[in-house]
């Protein structure tokens, strides 16, 4: 969605969608949404029907709390305050029209080398050979910005040729200043990476701040509504 900013170049923050947008968004998510199933290898993944939305980002980034505002669901993806709990690709099917798809957090230090290795191949095999994949949403904790497990994970994405955008999360914890910097911070780095999407988002799954913005983005990806009719 090509709309005007406030912000400059440096990784343009919440784009504004215009009013129908926003309305399109906001009728997506009122529609049910319910666990579909959780995969811990490739050879299990669904079947490709619906057009899926990937959410990857560091452990306790707020991937499932992200997608419980979204869906205005309190406990649809399960939420852990133990880093690296979730170990599986977990899909969750929005009225039949888009796949929310939460994968394992990333960057865990305490977890078993053989437990990293096989979150890894199995992120990496749903990226390169998932051709419903529409885009992956990388989430980045405002507080501290990108870290080095943040820019490996840009660099698989870049390598599999997945479109990925920046959300930034927990702003809510953050002074404007303060997300600025990290937003200008966090811009100039994305703008070096092929795969990048330009416009990055910035959200509070705690009180909702940029949540209808982020919903009129997936609407934008997901089957049209007259196709769930046929």
């Amino acid at each position: 969605m090509d709309h005007p900013s406030s912000h400059d170049s440096e990784g343009a923050l919440n784009m504004q969608p215009d009013p129908a947008a926003i309305e399109a968004g906001r009728k997506l998510f009122a529609r049910e949404s319910r666990f579909a199933t959780a995969a811990t290898d490739v050879a299990n993944l669904p079947k490709a029907t619906l057009p899926e939305i990937a959410f990857a980002g560091r452990s306790n980034v707020g991937k499932s709390s992200l997608i419980n505002a979204l869906t205005g669901r309190k406990a649809l993806a399960r939420t852990s305050r133990t880093p690296g709990r979730t170990q599986q690709l977990n899909f969750f099917d929005l009225g039949g029209r888009l796949m929310l798809v939460d994968l394992p957090g990333y960057g865990f230090a305490q977890a078993p080398k053989t437990a990293v290795i096989a979150w890894t191949q199995l992120i990496d095999g749903y990226l390169r050979g998932r051709t419903v994949l529409n885009r992956t949403m990388l989430l980045v904790d405002a507080r501290v910005g990108l870290k080095d497990s943040d820019r490996q994970a840009m660099d698989v994405l870049d390598r599999t040729a997945v479109t990925y955008q920046i959300v930034l999360t927990k702003i809510d914890k953050l002074k404007k200043p303060e997300l600025d910097d990290v937003r200008r911070a966090v811009g100039e780095e994305a703008a070096r990476h092929v795969a990048a999407h330009p416009d990055m988002m910035a959200v509070s799954a705690q009180d909702g701040v940029g949540i209808p913005e982020l919903r009129a983005v997936l609407a934008g990806l997901a089957q049209p509504a007259a196709e769930t009719n046929r």
